[in-house]
Formats: C-alpha cells, structure tokens, sequence
C-alpha cells in the first residue's frame, strides 16, 4: 500500500507491556490485567494507540510466560479469560489496538499436547514434538547431536517413557514443536491464533518466529566453542527451508479470514536479504519484524549465555545496525520497526546512552528523538518513557529472577570455581545486558515498592524509584515524560517525514561521538536534519558537506525550554531536528 493509505499499523505508536511488572491490583507481587486496564486512560494521554501484551497464557513461569500450558486459558495470578475480553474491549472503546504474544515454536512441557506425546510412540500426539533416539557410544547414551540450548548446556533431554530425547532450544520445560506435522499445525492455527482472533484482538508479536524449521537430519554443530561439550546450532535452526512456506500457510489458511491483521515477527540473527523474504508485502508472510542488531551489539553472538563476554558497543556500530533497519525499506515494498526495548534487554538508557545522574534526562529524551524521527512502526516498552535504567552494579545475584541470567552465573560460577573475579565479571556483564534489568516493576509514584504493588513484590523494585517515576514526571513539563508525549505527537504531527520518511543516510559514521542522520520527504520536497551527541562533552556539528549554510527550522530540540539556547555546538547528549522545506531544497 501507498504511503497515502498505509495499513494501520504503519502509524502505530505501540507500547509493550509485561505483565507481570506492570501494575499489581490484588497485593500479591504480580501484575495483573485490571492493572493494566486502570493504566489505559494514561497510555491513551501518552499517545499509545496500540499495546503489545507479553504472554499472559497459564503457565508454569519456568520462562516468565514463554512456556504455554493452554492458549486459550490466563495465568491465574494475571486474571481470567473474562479480564482478557475486558482489555479487549476497553481498548477498542478507546479507539485503541491490542496484540498479543504467539509463542508456537514450543509449548511447556505441562501442555496437554506434550503430556500425551511424552507417554509412547505410537499415540495420537507422539509425532506433534521433535523426538530422536539417542546416540549410543561405547555403549553408553549420548544426545542425538551436540546443538547447545540458546539458555545454556544440551538442546536435547531424555523422557524415560519413550527412550528417546526431545528437542528444546530454550530450557528443558520449553520442548519445541514439530512444525513439519501437519495435524501439529493445524491445532496450533486453532488454539494459539483463531481462539484469540475470534475475540477481535487485532495481531501478534510471534516470539521466535524464524526457529520453526530445522535441519531434520540434526547433524552435528561445528565446533566454535573449544572445549565444550554442546555447540551453538544456529545454522540449523534459524531460517530453515520450509520457514516461508509455513508462514504463507498460516496467512492464507487462518489470518486472512479477520482482515489486516498485524504479525510483527522476533527475527534473530538474520541477513537484510533474508529480512525481507519475511517482511515483503508481496510475500504476505509477515508485516514486519524486530532486527536484532541493534540490541544485540556488545553482546557474544551464539555464545550460548556467556555474558560474562558483554563489551560496549561503538557508536559507529550503533550507526550501521540503525542503517541496516532504515534500509529495509529502500526501494522495496517492506516496512520496518523502529525500538531500543524490550522484555529480553536491558535498558536503553543503560546501553546506548548513560544513565549517570547528571545527564539522565538529558539522555533519555535524545533517545527518544532518535526514535521518533526513524521511520518504521515505533514500539515503546513500559517505563521506557520515564527513563527507567538498569539495575545498580551493586545488586547481587540473588537479586536475579530471569533463567537465562541464572544460568549464565552459575555456568560461570561452576566453571571457574566460585572464583570470585570471575563471578565479578558475571555480575557486570548481567548487569548491562540481563533480562532482569526489563523487568523490574514499573516505577509509578513514590510511595512503597513504586506504587506498583501494596504487597512483596515478586522482584525487587529499583532502588532510584523516588525520584525516576510516573507521578513526579506528570507533574514536571521539563520531564522524560513530557517530552515523550510532545515527541509522539510531533511524529503524528510529520508522519510523512517522521513515520514515511525515506532516504535515510548517515553522514558521520565514524564520528565516535556524534550521530548525523538525514531523511527525506517521500515527495522529495522536505527534509529532516538530525544531530545527536552520544557523549559527555561539547561536540561540533557534523553537516553534511554543502549543507552548511542552508536554511533551516528548528523543529525540535531536547534543550529546556526558556532555560538553554540552542548555541553553536551540540551541548552534551543533546539533540536537535531541523526541517529544510521545498522551496530552501530547490535553490541551493
């Protein structure tokens, strides 16, 4: 579709949602969705138009919610199905979209499905899980190959019942499904996306969405890590051959009986030309997907866990990861995403900026006029917009909840014997980039735990609460707030620019320092300066060459207004947008 009369989602200004941190109602610790529901009015204020809700399915939470008992039933601590189609329906009163979490490349390992599957060989569901026999050596049982879980050790894990082995590229409690089962699909189709559609959500976020074909001949992974027993696989797992083929079935099959649906797809450790097989409108596969470069930088890449290995990031690399996702679209008929977030990161601010008092607000709003300018469906995740940031560097380990963190420690801690500097250098890489660091609670006003629960909160709440929080920000027009608020509705206000803009081009890629970007109007007519400082100090302007004299409107700035001028340099982590009109762009 044209640009004129985009699909809906285009546009979105999308929030997500984690459950279990967002907003507590009953006093147990947990989130739950009448917390979510009594947080609508201020989504709606914040200009949020749609909320991706993280998996809220019953579950054993050995994976936060990722591992699914029933589809079509809630985790009781988050609510009932009747609290579901009460969301459902505020949102759309509220003119509103709601998506939810698809996680159909694995069930738990308590789903219904499994539980039989898991009893013989020979019964109705023993084909709907990947399972092999073992390898035998020296008369001893061995895994069918040595694939490395993404959490850590074996892929593989034997069921005494049926003497073989299932596969789980996530932990032991997450088997994966057999997608090359036809009647294993259809059953998914029914329970995990018509039940949901049929009460009128409007899409998903599909978790894991390019795992669902593997190498059925599960050979053995090439050795890249020395020394070990279990190997990363993801060269037979990620993008596999009967991929899209599957995914157009689930579109002509199921999604498009309920219209424009939207399936913004989790896409790990993918090419730019493998990216847009998925993403192509013609391919009618997927919508659009989150890339993962950006999030991944400084991160051991297949390393199975090993966050001990975190580095920081260069902003020239920051550069490229951002270029690669705003080229998507160049010359093609894709869409992309535009987000720094989510559940499995940690915190923007922490990671691609600074989160040292001084400078945190500062930093926090030139994040988000990264984000805004960049043209791409914009996701937003819960206290993202109040500069929420990583957890300090002096929590300890039994601070932690997230199992792959945990797995990480004690991989370490196993490995290296307790050895304290090595335990050390654990902790500070789990502290820029765990998972935990997502999902600490919402910080809503300064009274106990945040305001997020009258009960214990089931992980602990950030310790600068009392001053980084919803109620304060509300209060102050100077604050990461506001000055998100103003931001959404600016990118409202140019979406042709913002939102449709095209042409992206970086025009000081190894300024180590400073982020120089340009976009165009799709008519050619107008264009977007945007300059960044990714740094504590003073920096120059990084024009591009002969476009230093042109003239130009500040459109935007992360100055405080009535208190700072806009001067000659950018000021540290400040950032300022300029527009350049037509009739500027024809007489130069």
């Amino acid at each position: 579709m044209s640009a004129s009369k985009p699909n809906w989602w285009k546009a979105s200004t999308c929030y997500q949602i984690w459950p279990a941190s967002y907003k507590d109602t009953n006093g147990d610790g947990i989130g739950d969705i009448p917390g979510i529901i009594s947080t609508l009015p201020y989504l709606k204020d914040l200009g949020v138009e749609t909320i991706w809700l993280s998996p809220m399915y019953d579950s054993p939470q050995k994976d936060m919610g990722y591992d699914i008992s029933n589809y079509e039933d809630v985790y009781p601590p988050y609510g009932t199905v009747a609290d579901m189609d009460r969301l459902i329906k505020e949102c759309h009163d509220r003119g509103m979209k709601l998506i939810l979490d698809l996680v159909i490349n694995h069930t738990s390992d308590q789903h219904a499905w499994f539980q039989e599957s898991r009893k013989s060989k020979t019964n109705e569901y023993a084909d709907w899980y990947v399972w092999r026999d073992p390898k035998i050596i020296n008369g001893k049982r061995h895994p069918p190959s040595n694939w490395r879980s993404i959490f850590g050790g074996s892929a593989w894990e034997y069921c005494e019942e049926r003497d073989q082995y299932y596969l789980h590229l996530f932990v032991k409690e997450q088997p994966d499904l057999n997608w090359e089962n036809e009647e294993a699909r259809k059953a998914i189709y029914k329970s995990a996306i018509e039940f949901w559609l049929n009460k009128g959500i409007d899409g998903f976020r599909v978790d894991a969405c390019n795992l669902y074909s593997k190498d059925v001949l599960f050979p053995d992974a090439v050795t890249r890590l020395h020394g070990e027993e279990f190997q990363p696989a993801e060269d037979h797992y990620i993008n596999g051959p009967r991929m899209h083929e599957w995914l157009r079935e689930q579109r002509q099959q199921v999604l498009d009986k309920y219209g424009d649906i939207l399936m913004v797809g989790e896409l790990p450790f993918t090419e730019a030309a493998e990216v847009l097989k998925y993403v192509s409108a013609e391919a009618r596969e997927l919508s659009c997907v989150f890339d993962f470069d950006v999030v991944m930088l400084g991160t051991p890449n297949g390393g199975g866990g090993k966050k001990h290995h975190t580095v920081r990031h260069t902003l020239p690399q920051f550069k490229e990861a951002i270029r690669k996702v705003q080229h998507l679209i160049r010359g093609t008929d894709a869409w992309t995403t535009v987000f720094l977030e989510n559940h499995d990161q940690g915190r923007s601010l922490s990671r691609f900026a600074t989160d040292k008092p001084q400078w945190r607000e500062k930093a926090a709003k030139m994040l988000a006029v990264l984000m805004c300018t960049l043209t791409g469906t914009l996701f937003l995740y819960q206290g993202q917009e109040i500069g929420m940031y990583n957890h300090p560097e002096h929590w300890g380990v039994e601070e932690l909840r997230d199992i792959d963190s945990l797995n990480a420690y004690n991989d370490v801690k196993t490995r290296h014997k307790d050895d304290p500097l090595w335990l050390k250098k654990a902790m500070k890489g789990l502290q820029l980039v765990g998972r935990d660091n997502a999902r600490l609670p919402v910080q809503w006003d300064a009274s106990a735990n945040a305001g997020f629960t009258t009960g214990k909160p089931w992980i602990r709440v950030h310790d600068d609460y009392e001053a980084v929080n919803v109620a304060a920000q509300r209060a102050d027009p100077h604050s990461p707030l506001a000055f998100w608020k103003k931001m959404i509705a600016l990118r409202k206000q140019h979406a042709e620019l913002m939102v449709f803009g095209t042409d992206f081009e970086v025009w000081d890629f190894f300024d180590q320092d400073v982020f120089t970007f340009t976009k165009a109007h799709p008519d050619g007519h107008h264009k977007l300066f945007v300059f960044l400082n990714f740094s504590d100090d003073l920096q120059p302007l990084h024009y591009p060459h002969g476009l230093e004299g042109m003239k130009k409107e500040l459109l935007v700035s992360n100055l405080r207004q009535g208190e700072e001028e806009v001067g000659r340099y950018l000021t540290p982590w400040e950032a300022r947008v300029y527009l350049v009109r037509e009739t500027v762009l024809n007489g130069y």
